[in-house]
């Protein structure tokens, strides 16, 4: 009889098993830098197996295609190739519980049937509404691009003529308030300056957000010409005052800023937050060595990377065929990883994948522009009143070298109303820190320093006085 027992709960739990189900949505949230990072995963079963997509809401990503997905009870793996993602996990219940790898850098993540809420951050400098000014939904057309930008205007008031700065982001697709790990910048600065009598307008990057257009085959000068639409734009309003329309860019918005302002007389200043000076392909290895220091590599790792990164990046500066530039570096990417670094390659992906991806960032519009352009040439053409600011510990755009060529290319041009300010303690973000690395960036509540907006305030009140 006991035997007979054994039997038949042998048979019940392998029907248990048998059954359980991993189709449907389950969510997750990674912790990465500090903040929460939300992840959802949708599996469908198919005559063949299993398919699945993959969301990452806190990003603004949904749909990604799941590269594969293999349940063998109780084990779970799906793999997202083209961004390097494996994860590896075991059903216990409505939950999986495992290990979410990227490009070889491993996290805890456990999936459930339960939805996760967005985690609350502390953000103590997020103005919250009513405002004690007027803010206003509006869109603009930028007919060159057929595009509609949209953006929020706000004024000291609904009546009278107002000084307005237009804010222009920084790399990669940004909403109208800059929005990065948790922070909103552009909200804090708008919200500053607004208050002291400075309008401001702010939009989402095209193709993002509200915005229409394509994003991923635009270079830094097609988004010199949304910004060109939306002065034409503040124009149209009787609010604005038209002699004193400023543009404020941070990081690469400092390379577009001067774009503009070198071309059109409509431009009566110009502040860069973190603006570059130099050329494309010299400031990415100088933010390679600068922010691998910071993260303890090892200095014959940074060395090795230097070494490799330059050599692409003159083939890079070089070619002006793409597809001859492709067929290059990969050729020559895979030498370097057969020979010297080998140890580049993160688990869990192949040297042709690593190549692949490697590849398609270098070779993209965006890069290509951004890698050859040198902003001296544009800088001194600008004869607008310019404020160029940095942070001491900003490790993207490191202040010595950027600022010098700032005021070096300004000063050959003949502009004699250049201040350049290097605040101590900030970061790329103009934040008080400690290292300056971009790990630090979520963690720290303070979204801009009151120093820095003050003055930057400052100043732009003495253009527009």
């Amino acid at each position: 009889m006991k035997r007979l027992t054994i039997v038949l709960l042998a048979a019940l739990v392998s029907f248990s098993l048998f059954g359980q189900d991993i189709t449907g949505q389950w969510n997750g949230a990674l912790k990465v830098q500090g903040m929460q990072l939300r992840l959802v995963l949708h599996v469908t079963q198919t005559d063949d197996g299993y398919t699945a997509t993959l969301d990452s809401p806190d990003q603004g990503a949904t749909g990604i295609p799941v590269t594969g997905i293999t349940f063998e009870n109780p084990n779970i793996k799906f793999t997202v190739t083209n961004i390097g993602v494996e994860y590896n996990g075991e059903l216990q219940g409505d939950e999986i519980a495992g290990v979410f790898n990227q490009f070889g850098q491993e996290f805890p993540l456990n999936l459930s049937r339960q939805a996760i809420e967005k985690e609350v951050l502390k953000r103590p400098q997020e103005p919250t509404k009513p405002y004690p000014y007027y803010t206003e939904d509006v869109t603009f057309q930028n007919a060159e691009a057929s595009i509609s930008l949209s953006a929020t205007l706000t004024l000291p008031k609904t009546e009278g003529k107002y000084p307005v700065v237009i804010l222009i982001s920084g790399s990669g697709p940004q909403d109208r308030d800059e929005e990065i790990v948790g922070h909103k910048p552009f909200l804090v600065i708008a919200d500053y300056l607004t208050r002291n009598g400075i309008g401001v307008l702010r939009y989402d990057d095209r193709g993002f957000g509200q915005s229409t257009g394509d994003f991923s085959t635009a270079t830094s000068a097609d988004f010199a010409t949304d910004v060109e639409s939306a002065i034409a734009y503040l124009k149209t309003r009787r609010e604005v005052d038209k002699k004193k329309i400023g543009l404020v860019g941070h990081s690469e918005g400092g390379i577009i800023a001067p774009m503009v302002a070198a071309k059109s007389d409509d431009v009566s200043f110009i502040v860069l937050l973190a603006g570059t000076g130099i050329r494309g392909d010299k400031l990415l290895l100088l933010q390679q060595e600068l922010i691998a220091r910071a993260s303890h590599v090892p200095e014959f790792e940074i060395l090795k990377a230097k070494l490799m990164n330059t050599k692409l990046y003159e083939m890079v500066i070089e070619c002006n065929d793409t597809s001859k530039l492709r067929a290059d570096l990969i050729s020559q990417m895979g030498e370097m990883l057969d020979n010297t670094a080998r140890g580049m390659i993160p688990n869990g992906i192949t040297k042709e994948d690593y190549i692949s991806l490697q590849v398609k960032q270098i070779v993209s519009p965006w890069m290509l522009y951004f890698m050859k352009y040198d902003p001296a040439p544009t800088l001194e053409k600008v004869k607008c009143p310019v404020l160029a600011v940095n942070g001491e510990k900003d490790l993207q755009v490191p202040p010595k070298e950027n600022l010098t060529a700032i005021k070096n290319a300004l000063t050959k041009g003949g502009n004699m109303n250049v201040t350049a300010i290097e605040f101590p303690n900030l970061n790329h973000l103009f934040q008080e820190c400690e290292t300056g690395s971009p790990v630090e960036y979520s963690i720290i509540e303070q979204t801009f320093s009151p120093v820095a907006l003050s003055e930057i305030t400052k100043w732009i009140k003495t253009q527009t006085e």
